[in-house]
Order: structure tokens, then C-alpha cells, then sequence
């Protein structure tokens, strides 16, 4: 790979080529080509002895869905093809039983800056916007909002703020002020499995402060899509009725299923040591003046790093490094809310842990370094 410290930025194509060439990535999980994830799926299916559920009935789906209630302490669950299909399910559960189509989601929530104002559309509800975008909701956010609310959505952990969580007392605190109010309370966890090593607590322990939650398959786990709403008898029954009517209860759910059944105890394992390798990256990052993680202390294997220049230059300085030393240092790079600043979201899997804090550090020092001298 040729050294070009000021190459001119590249196209998306480009940068997703160049990447693919870097032999060290150092956010998110060694990812299979289609060819061997579907030879995976294959093998695994063989093992397995599966075979294809219809319209989600069988002993596939059936037995995962069974697996993940069992680890969040529900009583039942169902397989969703998307989360987005999964939340809207809740929704429109929780705001028909309180015959009240309102109900409080997090400045931040993927309902209100992903997904083109599907429950307005879709559902004709009203979401009362809760709490500050740069942290976690907190009971007090809720006291301060005196609406009927049907239900209360709140994301663990809060991504648009760096992959913040409440503490365990905040937490506690906020699911007993939802429940004096009579206030559904249903947990956004695409990223529960990364949550769980900060509070050092079983899945469901975590799950139990809540009336019902949703679950990525995809996130974390590495399934090609998919989810899971778990909850009551009752409130599973009726999300099966929602996602035949949202038009998801799909022929067959199985390669869904099975290409995250195949990977899930050893993701689970692994979420440990991914959090633990996480937090002695960021400590590393916080060393080198001009780059700045939020939180400063990782709550998961997530955070957001601060860089002090600006973002195209900065795009084109990581290019040019992960050009000459094989190197890929950061994925999405946007502009952060202060000017000349920089803002990018690092996700990290198993890729970093074979990767050495000591050759790494020189590097995000001269990505900064090199960024300042692109010219403007």
C-alpha cells in the first residue's frame, strides 16, 4: 500500500474498497462473504438437523424464541423480522390497552430520528419527547412530564450519546416511578447484549424493570436481520396478531433465525471481553492530545471519540493512513456540534482484540496529527 498523506477524499465506493484491502480493522466484527455465511448457515442447519419453520411455526423458531424468553425471564417471546416492525408492535400493544395513543420515547430514539415517523403514520400516536439528547432518561425526566403516557420506551444504552446507560440505581429508580404511574415501561435493547457487563447483572435481572422488550438479532449477535419482542403470554399473543397485520410472519423466518442461532451463546460469551478491551482502548485514546471519548469511561463496547479537526480533513487523513500502513482507524466520520471538531462512533467486536494497544496508540496520534495538516 503506497503512502499519499494528502490523497484527495474518495468516493463512498472508494472508501469502502480501500477498507476492504486495510488487513486491520480496528471497529466491529470479522464479518463472513454471502458464499460463507450461507455455507455456515448450511452446516450449522445440518448439524442441527432444522428444518423450515412455515409462517414461523416449528421447532426452529420456536425453539429460539423460547431461548431468548428464557434469558430475559419472560414468559414468552416471538421472532420479529425487523426491530423497527418489533417497537412498532409494542406501541400499538401498550397504547390499545391504555386506550390512550400517546406515549414518552427519548430525544434521541430510533422511532424518532429513523424511521420517517412510522408510529404518526402507521399508528396515528403521539411521542411526548422525554429527557436530554446527550444522556440517559432518568426518573426525573418522567416526573417532569405530567401527559398520560401509555407507555414509556427507554433505549439501553442511549447510541446517539456515545452508548450512555443509566446507572443500576437510576435505572431501579426510573422503572418503579414508570410503575406508580401505571406507565408501561418497554426497553429499546438493540443492544442489551452489550449492556449486561456494565451492570454485572444476568440478562434477566435487567429485563425484569421492564414490561416488555425488544431484542436485535443482527446487532451484537451478527444474524443477517431480525428481532425479538419478549413479554407476557398475553402481550406476545397480540404481537404475533401485529406482525401478521405489519406484514411480517414471512413464509419462512429460518435463515433469519439460524444465522443468529448458530453464532449466539459464543457472541454472548464473548461480551465480556469485548467491554473489558474496550475500556482500556478508550484510556488509551484519552491520552493522546486532541481526541476526547464520551462517556469517558465506556459504558459497552461503544462510544463516541471526539477529534479536534475538521471532518473532511480528518476523512481524508484516515484514508491516507489506512492507504500506507493497512490500517483502518474509524469508520463514519460526521461534523461534530462544535466547529473544527470532529464526531465518530466506534462499535467494537473481535476485531480489536487481536490488535495492540501500543501499535495503535502512534497511529491515532499521527491521524490527528496528519489531519491538521490537510490543507483547508
Amino acid at each position: 500500500m503506497g503512502s499519499n498523506r494528502h490523497m484527495p477524499l474518495l468516493t463512498p465506493a472508494e472508501r469502502r474498497a480501500l477498507r476492504r484491502q486495510c488487513p486491520h480493522i480496528v471497529t466491529g466484527f470479522t464479518t463472513l462473504t454471502p458464499a460463507e455465511e450461507f455455507a455456515a448457515m448450511a452446516a450449522w442447519c445440518e448439524a442441527q438437523q432444522a428444518e423450515h419453520d412455515m409462517y414461523g411455526e416449528g421447532a426452529l423458531v420456536e425453539g429460539f424464541e423460547a431461548r431468548v424468553a428464557g434469558l430475559l425471564g419472560k414468559p414468552a417471546a416471538v421472532f420479529m423480522p425487523s426491530g423497527v416492525m418489533a417497537q412498532l408492535a409494542a406501541v400499538r400493544i401498550w397504547t390499545e390497552q391504555a386506550r390512550l395513543p400517546r406515549f414518552g420515547l427519548h430525544a434521541t430514539s430510533h422511532l424518532a430520528q429513523h424511521e420517517e415517523q412510522a408510529f404518526e403514520a402507521l399508528l396515528q400516536c403521539h411521542g411526548v419527547v422525554l429527557g436530554h439528547a446527550l444522556r440517559p432518561l432518568l426518573a426525573g425526566d418522567l416526573a417532569a412530564c405530567r401527559q398520560p403516557l401509555a407507555c414509556l420506551l427507554v433505549e439501553l444504552p442511549i447510541r446517539e450519546a456515545g452508548g450512555q446507560l443509566p446507572s443500576w440505581d437510576e435505572l431501579t429508580e426510573l422503572s418503579a416511578a414508570a410503575r406508580e404511574r401505571g406507565i408501561a415501561l418497554h426497553m429499546d435493547g438493540a443492544r442489551l447484549w452489550e449492556s449486561v457487563a456494565f451492570y454485572g447483572r444476568p440478562h434477566a435481572e435487567v429485563a425484569a424493570l421492564f414490561d416488555s422488550v425488544y431484542v436485535s438479532v443482527y446487532k451484537g449477535i451478527g444474524g443477517v436481520a431480525g428481532a425479538v419482542l419478549a413479554g407476557s403470554e398475553d402481550f406476545v399473543a397480540q404481537a404475533r396478531l401485529w406482525r401478521r397485520r405489519f406484514g411480517g410472519t414471512l413464509h419462512h423466518l429460518s435463515p433469519m433465525v439460524v444465522s443468529a442461532a448458530m453464532r449466539f451463546d459464543e457472541r454472548l460469551a464473548l461480551m465480556p471481553a469485548l467491554y473489558a478491551r474496550t475500556v482500556a482502548f478508550a484510556e488509551m485514546l484519552n491520552a493522546v492530545p486532541g481526541l476526547r471519548v464520551n462517556p469517558g469511561l465506556p459504558h459497552t463496547n461503544m462510544f463516541h471519540l471526539y477529534v479536534d479537526a475538521p471532518m473532511d480533513a480528518l476523512m481524508a487523513a484516515r484514508d491516507a493512513l489506512g492507504a500506507e500502513t493497512g490500517h483502518w482507524l474509524l469508520d463514519h466520520i460526521r461534523a461534530a456540534e462544535v466547529p473544527g471538531w470532529s464526531l465518530s462512533e466506534l462499535y467494537l467486536g473481535d476485531r480489536l482484540l487481536s490488535l495492540d494497544d501500543a501499535v495503535l496508540a502512534p497511529l491515532y496520534a499521527r491521524l490527528l496529527s496528519d489531519a491538521r495538516q490537510v490543507p483547508r
